[in-house]
């Protein structure tokens, strides 16, 4: 019976002897992590004018073991820890001979750039979570935005993320990490473009939802990807590296709007149909990692990894050897050879797509047939996450992402409208009354704020080019008054009564009129859409608030970097939200500004190392055809 994997056969030698990867014999190719046998008057190009003595180990009278045995008692144990009674699958092997491989390729310049191009993704992944928030004032204003309708504009991002995972997931496991991440980085840049320029709410809330779908799909293959170019016992370390780029998203949200939403002029108007203000010019910075990310993909491999548990061994090993050679010649070694000619690779018959002969089927035929067979494939591996190996495991993960979901986002959104509650509160302390006032022959040309008139009389008045902000007339008359270019924020009358009175460009449309009696009332170019008011809405506090909640992350980021490997991942997780809980206790008994702002700065520290804790358990406790889902 001919072997499955092409006659590839995989050796654990005895004693000091490295695994090999091929066959032994005159066609076979060793494995090693030295240099293969050589004549003792042979010498190769690499190591010719060396001598004995440069090659000796610096570390050898310092009683340092040499990097090579390190790696040969690696792979001792792992080959004792399987007994010869052990029944090994296929993709258990050819993770055992990857660790091998990636063990002797190195961790180095490859994997460094690497991490870049992939943390401006996940920065890009985290600015766009942070966009709502930040532009969410200004655009309610200059989109006239029920409360329903700003609810729905921050829940829309989330139902996008999470149809964006179980799509890209799946297909991540079936067509390429690298290609779906193109794919998904294209889709924030495209939708950061056109929400920036939408202007109704509809096309708005849709670009949104478009730009969460791309978000739920890179944040999971960001994290899978790069682990599939990392040896074990550096996985959980640099991963928590990787989310300090997560760390970086928000602070580079945050002064980017600080820095551009308060600037009036950075926008222009085409009349009154089209505005594009300061913050839809934010909407568009914020675009610039996903933009620099992509670019940085097209020159990155796809993951090898992933070729080989789809049966392209040949690609496999042309990134591999990519990866070593870039490694070692970056550590002024480049002498050492990639010694590794074979892989053993499953044949995975269920991936064989079912193609249509061209002679007898169109392309649009083919390409129909390739789109089924491919959704039942994500289909068939999404279910397999219930399979009796991994329903438990699925089960605890998916409450554990829950919850911690919950709480962090749920808090994240609560601690925006908490503060602007508590200066609610502070604004609504020091509001004016006024009784019963009788103004005649007056030009108002101030502004008012936060007033509230009663019974009042108005005869003969001019308002003229002011802003009227969280002013309520109740029971007051206005005769013969005119009103005109005026900008009003929760404004309203309720019970006056208006006698020749003229509205000449002013936003002061008849909705604003509760219960109110018209006599010769004439409404001119009334003001079209809505109008922001940046003294209120941009409130630095907004910022400052986000930025701050982000660097509190860095803390927890180097924590669990530096101790992931050494005290274990559900130390770090148990640890870590037992004192979040904590801090929710407190938040929720907290009733000042800076109270809150101190306990969310300590619960987002404490926060993200369970966060990172999670992400490295999520990734070493699913084979790689099922890491993504």
């Amino acid at each position: 019976m001919a072997d499955p994997y092409h006659n590839n056969i995989y050796h654990q030698g005895d004693g000091d002897s490295y695994g090999t990867y091929g066959q032994g014999g005159q066609d076979g190719y060793g494995y090693q992590t030295d240099y293969p046998p050589q004549e003792e008057d042979a010498a190769s190009d690499a190591t010719e004018g060396h001598d004995e003595d440069d090659q000796m180990y610096e570390g050898e009278y310092q009683g340092i073991p040499h990097p090579d045995e390190v790696k040969a008692a690696r792979r001792a144990a792992r080959a004792k820890a399987r007994t010869p009674v052990d029944t090994v699958s296929d993709h258990e092997e050819l993770a055992e001979q990857y660790e091998d491989i990636m063990e002797d390729c190195g961790h180095g310049k490859f994997q460094w750039t690497l991490f870049v191009v992939l943390g401006l993704a996940l920065m890009a992944d985290s600015v766009e979570c942070f966009v709502v928030a930040l532009v969410l004032p200004s655009a309610e204003k200059d989109m006239c935005l029920s409360h329903a309708e700003k609810g729905m504009l921050g829940l829309i991002v989330f139902l996008g993320m999470m149809f964006g995972a179980f799509i890209w997931g799946g297909l991540a496991d079936k067509v390429g990490r690298r290609k779906c991440l193109i794919i998904v980085l294209a889709m924030n840049c495209i939708s950061a473009f056109f929400s920036s320029f939408a202007q109704g709410y509809g096309f708005f809330l849709f670009f949104r939802l478009f730009s969460g779908i791309g978000i739920g799909g890179s944040v999971p293959i960001v994290y899978s990807y790069f682990s599939e170019f990392l040896q074990m016992d550096k996985r959980g370390e640099h991963l928590s590296w990787l989310c300090m780029f997560w760390m970086m998203g928000g602070i580079y949200a945050s002064f980017t709007a600080w820095g551009i939403i308060p600037r009036y002029g950075w926008g222009f108007s085409m009349g009154s149909e089209f505005q594009f203000h300061s913050w839809r010019v934010f909407v568009l910075v914020c675009a610039l990692p996903a933009i620099a990310s992509f670019v940085g993909l097209m020159f990155m491999p796809e993951s090898p990894r992933f070729l080989l548990e789809n049966a392209k061994h040949d690609e496999a090993w042309m990134i591999l050897k990519q990866v070593h050679d870039t490694n070692w010649r970056a550590k002024g070694q480049p002498e050492k050879v990639f010694t590794v000619t074979q892989i053993r690779t499953p044949k995975t018959q269920e991936d064989e797509f079912i193609e249509i002969q061209t002679a007898t089927g169109t392309a649009f035929q083919r390409w129909v047939v390739r789109t089924l067979t491919l959704s039942k494939l994500v289909i068939k591996n999404v279910l397999s996450l219930l399979g009796r190996d991994l329903r438990l495991a699925t089960l605890l993960m998916a409450i554990i992402w829950f919850t911690m979901a919950f709480s962090y986002y749920g808090l994240a959104v609560w601690f925006p409208d908490m503060i602007k509650h508590l200066q609610h509160e502070e604004y609504e302390s020091k509001l004016k009354v006024f009784h019963r006032e009788k103004v005649e022959h007056f030009h108002f040309n101030f502004s008012l704020e936060n007033q509230v008139h009663k019974e009042g009389e108005y005869i003969n008045d001019k308002f003229i080019n002011i802003e009227m902000t969280s002013v309520k007339f109740e029971d007051s008359l206005f005769v013969d008054c005119f009103f005109e270019n005026i900008r009003s924020t929760e404004t309203r009358f309720e019970n006056c009564t208006l006698r020749s009175t003229v509205f000449f460009d002013t936003d002061l449309y008849e909705e604003k009129f509760k219960d109110c009696t018209f006599e010769n009332v004439t409404f001119l170019h009334n003001k079209k859409g809505c109008h922001l008011d940046y003294e209120e809405e941009n409130d630095v506090l907004i910022y400052l608030v986000s930025f701050l909640g982000s660097l509190a992350v860095l803390p927890g980021n180097i924590i669990s970097a530096l101790f992931m490997d050494k005290i274990g991942r559900i130390k770090i997780i148990g640890g870590s939200m037992l004192i979040s809980a904590g801090c929710t206790f407190f938040l929720f008994l907290s009733f000042s500004q800076a109270a809150i702002i101190a306990w969310q700065c300590l619960f987002c520290g404490v926060s993200v190392a369970a966060w990172n804790g999670v992400q490295v358990i999520t990734v070493e406790l699913y084979p790689a055809s099922k890491r993504y889902i």
